[in-house]
């Protein structure tokens, strides 16, 4: 089966619906674990992105949050959100079919704080200096319930099965 023609087709077929150009298809062992469309407009979810959702799918039916020995088709780049998600479960490989450079002159999603063009560094700014308002208001009862868990996990600060590079 061509992947990334089936993670082309879903998403097309999204668009066809009233959804979003988004979708994305996560293999292992040559076959689909999972696969979904952007259902964003459809869900009024802003978080349900299609590599969310997929990667949710996989982990439930894998029993885990580690998608070790997966490759992860993605219609465009990801944004950050969908980033952090692929980075936090491992997937061997994420695979991109379009850029933002490539799909601009065609779609934009210029929100009040998320622009593509600028989005990605705003995660290299320090907090003071994002455009999304925030502050730091330290409780030491926060800190407390990381030592909670650590104790509950036998002094270990890892999470048990977790892959490390």
């Amino acid at each position: 089966m061509n992947f990334a023609q089936r993670t082309i087709d879903i998403a097309r077929r999204n668009v066809e619906e009233g959804g979003r150009p988004f979708a994305t298809v996560i293999v292992k062992d040559g076959k689909i674990l999972a696969e979904s469309p952007n259902l964003v407009a459809q869900t009024d979810d802003p978080t349900a992105h299609a590599e969310i959702l997929a990667i949710r799918e996989a982990c439930v039916k894998l029993g885990t949050e580690h998608l070790t020995g997966t490759t992860i088709y993605v219609l465009a780049h990801p944004c950050p959100m969908c980033l952090g998600s692929l980075y936090y479960c491992s997937p061997d490989e994420v695979v991109f079919l379009t850029t933002r450079d490539a799909y601009e002159p065609h779609y934009v999603d210029d929100r009040k704080y998320f622009e593509l063009d600028t989005f990605y560094g705003e995660f290299t700014k320090d907090h003071t200096e994002r455009r999304l308002p925030m502050r730091h208001e330290a409780h030491d009862a926060a800190v407390e319930v990381y030592k909670f868990w650590q104790e509950r996990n036998g002094g270990e600060r890892r999470v048990a099965g977790a892959p490390t590079a």
